[in-house]
């Protein structure tokens, strides 16, 4: 790819690469945005199975951070960190340690927490290294229950939308991926009387959501063509793509990954279609409202508060698909966008030049 090229399509600020020969870390931190604050954004490990794979990752969950946090009215820009490599091979106090020294050496420009393969206690070992660092043991901890509960209101926002009620009971929710995130969603969805199909490459995490909440499993590769009323993907990206969407039978798309959307064109697709998508930045931006709250002094209480409002967001969004007469991954970004301006003025004023 052309990285400058790039870069300058979507106005990204940074990219930094690290190599780090004793304990072999190979990491590239993306920084896209900081017109709100500092670029906050999680570190994943995944095995790549190139170089260019791993940053054009980096790029684009930046970039989406910089939408998510606008749109959840954070004072935060956006930024990520991937890792190269096997989680379960290379994690090391040392691997932690030179990757902490990494993210000082951006002097707050960069704030890092857990991501996909990554726990509160990696970034224990960051910490030691750097104060950037939130989601830390003890303090606003793991994301994931409020990311789930955030998400689970932006349903209900959506499924009030479409289904005229935003209460789920007898509502059939079909769950892709039951890591933290998805299986947090899956209880919200059970507590409320939903019916879950549920699926994971995992078969233990599979066995866990049907024995406690009564869930119908599926084969990974059956989830995109079953009858639901709502699809929420919780795993990786891009599951909304050519293949997939021939296959849906729901009216709502919405779940707890990020860039859900193989390509923006996509979202015209399922808009085509009939079926709703509450965009992803959007919906999940529990993890970092939760880690914001860390910054200000950690309170629980006002981060589910704060979460609890991704349900008006997801309305917002709605009407000004509405409005505009375009499909709500476009609105997203204009919601996100026109708050990025309106507070970079402000932000501009008595600057001295």
């Amino acid at each position: 790819m052309e990285l400058f090229e790039y870069m300058e399509k979507y106005d990204y600020e940074q990219v930094v690469f690290n190599y780090d020969q004793t304990s072999g870390l190979k990491a590239i931190i993306a920084i896209h945005d900081t017109t709100l604050g500092p670029a906050l954004g999680g570190t994943r490990i995944w095995n790549y199975q190139t170089e260019e794979e791993a940053l054009l990752d980096a790029l684009r969950l930046s970039r989406g951070m910089t939408y998510k946090s606008a749109a959840a009215g954070l004072n935060l820009g956006g930024g990520k960190a991937v890792i190269i490599g096997d989680a379960r091979k290379i994690k090391s106090e040392e691997l932690w340690r030179a990757y902490g020294r990494f993210v000082q050496s951006l002097n707050g420009r960069y704030i890092t927490a857990e991501d996909v393969n990554t726990c509160v206690d990696d970034m224990a070992f960051v910490a030691e290294e750097t104060d950037y660092v939130v989601g830390l043991p003890g303090t606003s901890g793991d994301p994931s229950p409020v990311t789930a509960f955030g998400t689970w209101r932006g349903m209900k926002a959506a499924s009030e939308e479409i289904f005229g009620s935003s209460v789920l009971k007898d509502r059939t929710v079909a769950i892709q991926g039951l890591g933290h995130v998805g299986y947090y969603l899956a209880k919200h969805i059970h507590d409320e009387g939903g019916r879950l199909i549920v699926t994971d490459i995992d078969p233990e995490k599979v066995e866990r959501v049907v024995e406690e909440f009564g869930a119908k499993a599926v084969d990974p590769a059956q989830i995109y063509g079953v009858e639901c009323d709502i699809f929420a993907p919780c795993a990786l990206g891009a599951v909304v793509n050519d293949q997939t969407i021939a296959q849906f039978k729901c009216r709502v798309i919405a779940g707890g990954a990020n860039n859900v959307l193989k390509t923006e064109q996509h979202g015209d697709m399922l808009e085509d279609k009939g079926i709703l998508y509450a965009p992803d930045f959007v919906i999940n931006a529990g993890g970092v409202i939760n880690v914001y709250e860390e910054l200000n002094g950690y309170n629980q209480e006002k981060a589910l508060n704060r979460a609890s409002k991704i349900y008006d967001n997801i309305k917002k969004v709605i009407e000004i698909s509405k409005r505009d007469n375009i499909p709500t991954c476009q609105a997203a970004n204009i919601m996100a966008e026109e708050r990025i301006e309106r507070i970079g003025k402000i932000r501009s004023n008595y600057v001295n030049r």
